[in-house]
């Protein structure tokens, strides 16, 4: 019997790519998004099914996986990709915009683990696969509220792959690093949009901004990450982190094979914070 994977996020970008590829490669696809929208259904309608899912109502992934299970029997791996981000200075983010990105990017992960984690343990055993990002292991300005989000569901992934190897369920994280998604990067500078910039951070937010769009690697591809993330629910070992794009590899670099300070003095330099200080230095 093949295989059966729940994907959240599917309309667009990465979620979207994934479901591709897991049917490509012969699974059963259970592919989930808040509109649901045909389309990717009928490409390959014997492998993939379009199910309704918002990771904040708990009674859709309830729905979901209900609907996986009666199309093609069982569910072997819930891949949690939906998220949002923000770009912003954290001082001028209203609370109501901050607890919005937890309550998808955090809060929706953990609702849709406990969904699935009884299902699992029933059916003796299954894979749950995390996707954060490098700035779930360093850190970046502006993306304050995003990069929070993801560090604490890297804790969490760790936390659960300890506890829930008592169920016979494995949990992986995979960590692509810049990646221009579909619809990911626009929605983010259209949240941008309602948040203010204090006078006192616009020419450091134009600066960091310039910086943002200068990037010195290039963009992780979907497909590449799409890759990891099948190669993560198909890895039978103990393995936690799998790494996708350029930059991601050289972050992790920085973060754990030197000292603090070499990591914080590269960290400055990679993202534009060293030429920032000695721009204002020099004013002064």
């Amino acid at each position: 019997m093949a295989k059966t994977v729940l994907i959240t996020g599917c309309s667009t970008g990465l979620g979207n790519t994934t479901a591709r590829k897991f049917a490509g490669e012969g699974w059963n696809v259970v592919a989930t998004m808040r509109k649901p929208d045909p389309r990717l259904a009928e490409e390959n309608p014997e492998r993939i099914s379009v199910t309704e899912l918002d990771v904040t109502e708990p009674a859709t992934i309830e729905a979901a996986i209900a609907a996986g299970i009666e199309r093609f029997g069982r569910i072997d791996a819930v891949v949690n990709n939906a998220g949002v981000s923000i770009l912003s200075i954290f001082e001028a983010t209203p609370m109501e915009a901050i607890r919005g990105v937890f309550e998808t990017n955090v809060f929706g992960v953990m609702n849709v683990i406990r969904a699935v984690t009884p299902y699992f343990r029933e059916q003796g055993g299954g894979t749950i696969v995390n996707i954060t990002s490098n700035v779930g292991f360093v850190s970046n300005p502006l993306l304050t509220v995003y990069v929070a989000t993801k560090h604490a569901v890297e804790g969490l992934s760790e936390s659960l792959s300890y506890e829930l190897e008592s169920q016979n369920i494995s949990v992986k994280l995979v960590e692509p690093g810049a990646m221009r998604t579909t619809n990911f990067a626009s929605n983010t500078m259209a949240a941008a949009q309602n948040v203010s910039i204090p006078e006192s951070y616009k020419s450091y937010f134009d600066h960091m901004m310039n910086a943002m769009m200068n990037y010195p690697f290039e963009n992780a591809d979907e497909n590449q990450v799409a890759d990891q993330i099948y190669a993560a629910a198909c890895d039978p070992s103990d393995r936690l982190r799998y790494l996708a794009g350029p930059d991601a590899e050289e972050t992790a670099k920085l973060r754990w094979s030197g000292s603090e300070e070499t990591y914080m003095a590269a960290m400055r330099d990679l993202l534009g914070q060293t030429a920032w200080r000695n721009s204002r230095n020099s004013r002064s």
